[in-house]
């Protein structure tokens, strides 16, 4: 029988955390070799665990670094294509991948499906001979490289700046340039994509479900089979949920408290890095006392319940909704907003009814299953007629105060059409695709039939998913904050600007909160008040 193949990670330097560690050592306790390839000095390395030089592979220069995220990424995609051209019988695997069983492969091919259009570079195997390996390698041979996988217009306006002598580096290209969004189109141009495995084998905890692996007692069966190699935790945003929100480790009856235990890691041994907020702590903690005062904790949102007027986060927290306390906390500012409107009878539209549509790589005709806001909105307005707008199906939601309509955002056409019936709005929430295409078109569309006096609201600015976001296009925030310091919408197209800057005389304010209403976040609900 062949050996199993080696495992090879990166890391730059420094400590690994108990995450790195547990993915590491699962590889080894599952029977591989494993070779950690790191530039500067390691600490936290668990035993079993073979390190080598980097510069073998890739010499340090200067790292490659996306722009607008600052991640290295661009410098991992490069080096694992390169030492897969350098090695024999070798997977690559992410530090943030977790071995459930041995690697095993009949033709040195090893990868997956993330979602059901992008195939994923996290764990990655590619033989000697792979048409896909070469091409990815003489893609990245040039750091100004056309990718032409980001549509025909993207493509003209990058070959436009390079005829100009102002070639668009692949930094400043959109995020997987040289990662997920190469491999998947090369791996389709090959051929080579049916060797994928499909999404259980790799990546069963989609995205939006990684915080599924946080929960106490939770059924993981509908997600890891007996199919399932690996598991992906998603390492940056992993971690940084552990310290937010779980006081720095997990639960030991969660999915990844289990596996903690399974491999012997400590968390306590190698912490993970500790938010800004926490080292602000523990630098005021070590500064001089000037005023002592009791320690307390927090009140809960479960200790506020019942006090006081009908709450919206209380609403949201019972429906389940990421609206309320356990999430973005959109429901504070919402009850401030929205509570002179409470016994009102107005037209209230919200457009997303359900986490999980195209954006997270699901087909619009996914089964649709709750509609969380639609129901907090109900119960809130109590003479409101309440309309939902999706591109997947609600109509089996019935309520003689609530009316579906089907739309895809793609287009202010698409809009236009299925809204034409509706009049006038005191209240409309943008939760839908979050692609700031989509954002833009909804505002272009919908804002006129804010009634005066009314409020346009657009949830969840931080984030744009990846297989809808056009390349180049500005950003729903910088464009709102760029009106908000000079008065004028500046965009990247200028038929968009002038259409919202037609619209300036009927805005009456504008502000722009930050995620967790603390400024030193990135800008994440918006909220606009009409004339």
């Amino acid at each position: 029988m062949a050996s199993l193949p080696t495992i090879s990670a990166l890391w730059m330097e420094g400590s690994l955390s108990f995450l790195e560690q547990l993915c590491m050592k699962s590889f080894v306790d599952a029977g591989h070799e494993v070779i950690l390839y790191h530039y500067g000095p390691l600490q936290n390395v668990p035993a079993g665990i073979e390190l080598a030089d980097a510069n073998t592979i890739l010499p340090q220069k200067n790292f490659l670094k996306h722009e607008r995220t600052g991640s290295p990424a661009l410098h991992s995609d490069l080096f694992r294509y390169k030492m897969l051209e350098q090695s024999q019988n070798t997977i690559w695997a992410d530090t943030d991948a977790y071995c459930m069983k041995p690697f095993e492969t009949p033709n040195g091919h090893f990868y997956g499906w993330e979602s059901k259009t992008h195939i994923n570079g996290g764990v990655l195997g590619l033989p000697a001979d792979s048409e896909t390996l070469r091409e990815l390698l003489e893609f990245t041979s040039d750091e100004f490289a056309i990718p032409s996988y980001y549509g025909p217009e993207y493509e003209r306006e990058l070959q436009e700046k390079k005829d100009a002598g102002n070639p668009v580096h692949a930094s400043e290209q959109p995020w997987g340039v040289w990662g997920p969004h190469a491999v998947t189109h090369f791996l389709h141009k090959t051929g080579e994509a049916k060797f994928a495995l499909p999404q259980e084998g790799l990546y069963p905890f989609t995205f939006k479900d990684r915080r599924m692996m946080l929960k106490r007692n939770f059924d993981t069966s509908p997600y890891i089979t007996e199919d399932t190699y690996s598991v992906h935790l998603y390492g940056r945003r992993m971690r940084a949920r552990l310290v937010e929100k779980e006081g720095g480790a997990p639960h030991r009856k969660s999915l990844l408290g289990q596996l903690l235990v399974k491999h012997d890691i400590d968390p306590a041994a190698a912490p993970l890095p500790m938010s800004r907020a926490q080292k602000e702590a523990a630098v005021q903690e070590t500064a001089p006392a000037q005023v002592s005062a009791p320690l307390t904790e927090p009140v809960p949102a479960s200790e506020k319940y019942g006090r006081g007027q009908v709450n919206l986060t209380d609403l949201a927290d019972q429906y389940g909704s990421d609206k309320g306390s356990n999430k973005h906390r959109y429901t504070e500012l919402y009850q401030m907003l929205f509570l002179p409107y409470r016994k009102r009878k107005i037209d209230f539209l919200e457009m997303g009814l359900q986490i999980g549509g195209p954006e997270h790589g699901n087909h619009a005709d996914r089964e649709t299953t709750d509609l969380p806001s639609i129901r907090i909105w109900l119960e809130y307005f109590t003479k409101a007629h309440i309309h939902g707008l999706d591109v997947s199906d609600f109509s089996w939601f019935k309520d003689d105060r609530f009316t579906f309509h089907r739309c895809d955002m793609d287009t202010r056409e698409n809009i236009r059409n299925a809204t034409q019936e509706m009049e006038e709005f005191d209240i409309i929430i943008d939760d839908a695709s979050h692609a700031s295409h989509h954002q833009q078109n909804g505002f272009l569309e919908l804002f006129p039939k804010i009634k005066s006096g009314g409020l346009y609201v657009i949830e969840d600015l931080r984030w744009q998913p990846d297989v809808m976001e056009k390349p180049g296009i500005t950003k729903t925030a910088d464009f709102f904050q760029t009106y908000l310091k000079t008065g004028v919408f500046s965009h990247s197209d200028p038929e968009v600007a002038a259409a919202f800057n037609a619209h300036r005389h009927d805005i009456s304010g504008c502000f722009v909160y930050q995620a967790q209403f603390d400024k030193r976040r990135k800008d994440q609900v918006l909220v606009v008040n009409k004339r």
